[in-house]
C-alpha cells in the first residue's frame, strides 16, 4: 500500500510538529501519499473516539480567532486506522477492539510526559546536568518507541480477532 507512512516519516513529523497539527495538515499529508482522507472522514474518526479532539489555540493578531490543533500522534493513528481498514476491519471493529487500548496509552503517555518535564526541570540544578539530560532524552525516545510498539500490537490483536470471528 503506497499511501501508508513509513515509521521514519512519522518520527520526523512528530519532531517537526511537536506542538500539534491541524486537521488540514493531516489531510494534506495523507492525500499527498495517495490516501483517500476527507475532512468528513477525519471528523468521523474523532467522533468515533479513534482520534483525540483538538485543543483550541489562539492566533496572533486582533480578531483572528483560534485554530484547532491535534496532538501529532493523530498522524500515527490515522496511519494505523488506514492499515487496519486495508486489512478488512470496519471502523466499528477498530473502535471496539482498540479504543480502550488507545485511551490507556494516552494516559500513560500523558503521565510520562509530565514526569519527564518534572525531571527535566530538576536536572537543570544537577551537578552532572548534561549527562542526566542525555539519559533522560534517551529514556524518552525509548518510551515513545515502546508506546508505538504497543499501539501496533493493539492493531494486530484487533486484526487477528476479526479474522478469527470470520473463520469461527
Amino acid at each position: 500500500m503506497p499511501f501508508l507512512l513509513q515509521s521514519a516519516d512519522v518520527d520526523r513529523i512528530e519532531r517537526e510538529r511537536a506542538g500539534g497539527v491541524t486537521s488540514r495538515e493531516v489531510l494534506r499529508l495523507f492525500e499527498g501519499r495517495g490516501a483517500r482522507l476527507s475532512g468528513a472522514t477525519f471528523r468521523k474518526y474523532v467522533q468515533a473516539g479513534l482520534l483525540p479532539r483538538s485543543r483550541r489555540v489562539g492566533r496572533k493578531g486582533k480578531h483572528t480567532g483560534s485554530t484547532g490543533l491535534y496532538p501529532v500522534s493523530v498522524v500515527r493513528r490515522v496511519d494505523l486506522i488506514k492499515r487496519m481498514m486495508a486489512e478488512g476491519l470496519t471502523l466499528e471493529d477498530i473502535r471496539e477492539s482498540f479504543v480502550a487500548v488507545k485511551h490507556r496509552l494516552e494516559d500513560v503517555e500523558g503521565g510520562w510526559a509530565a514526569l519527564v518535564a518534572e525531571l527535566g526541570r530538576r536536572a537543570r540544578a544537577h551537578p552532572h546536568r548534561r549527562e542526566v539530560e542525555r539519559e533522560l532524552a534517551r529514556a524518552e525516545r525509548e518510551m515513545r518507541s515502546a508506546l508505538r510498539r504497543v499501539e501496533r500490537v493493539g492493531g494486530r490483536i484487533a486484526t487477528v480477532r476479526r479474522v478469527l470471528e470470520e473463520v469461527g
